[in-house]
């Protein structure tokens, strides 16, 4: 009878362990998946901003570059393509097609605005409109806004795959439909091209 009754305790506590674990390892990784939510929560705010930024910027170069008409519209095109994704993304924060689609969407942005700041180099006169360098630099800080709050974002979403991967919360993870976080990396060819030296 004893022996049944120290069987009987040890099953129960450790049923009572498990349930713990259990509750431990969900509410873990629930705190980690809104981490990495209210971080690209803070991506979205800066981004936002950039895409508002944008139009002015345009509109400022409007009257300088009339005979670059086909690069205006590139960025106003590319700035409403990534405006979109932006909208998807902070629907669902870390989904791995809508992060993949604000990826492409931003690397095509950075490339045209790239295109545009080339162009305004080669116009002095829109180079030393006052509008043009404020808002210029706006748009350079906000950028550097938007590279801290996604390398917060990435690192948020680092530290919920690490914990959802590992065993044995990798158990709960898959029971309780947990799916992967996508990183969110824009590719930057240029970054990816060895520096051409020429002589």
């Amino acid at each position: 009878m004893e022996i049944g009754l120290v069987l009987l305790a040890f099953i129960a506590l450790l049923t009572i362990f498990v349930i713990f674990f259990v509750i431990g390892a969900y509410n873990a990784l629930v705190t980690l998946r809104n981490r990495y939510k209210n971080a690209y929560s803070q991506i979205d705010v800066q981004l936002k901003r950039r895409y508002d930024l944008i139009p002015n910027l345009v509109e400022t170069a409007k009257g300088y570059l009339q005979h670059e008409r086909g690069t205006l519209e590139a960025v106003i095109a590319a700035r409403n393509a990534a405006a979109t994704a932006n909208t998807r993304a902070a629907q669902n924060p870390g989904e791995a097609s809508a992060m993949k689609d604000l990826s492409s969407a931003e690397s095509a942005l950075s490339g045209v605005m790239g295109r545009l700041f080339a162009l305004a180099e080669a116009y002095p006169d829109l180079k030393a409109n006052t509008t043009m360098m404020t808002l210029m630099e706006e748009l350079t800080s906000t950028e550097n806004k938007v590279s801290f709050a996604r390398q917060a974002y990435n690192d948020s979403v680092m530290a919920y795959n690490t914990k959802r991967e590992v065993f044995p919360t990798n158990i709960i993870a898959g029971s309780f439909n947990f799916p992967p976080a996508e990183l969110f990396v824009i590719d930057k060819p240029e970054q990816k091209e060895a520096p051409k030296v020429s002589f």
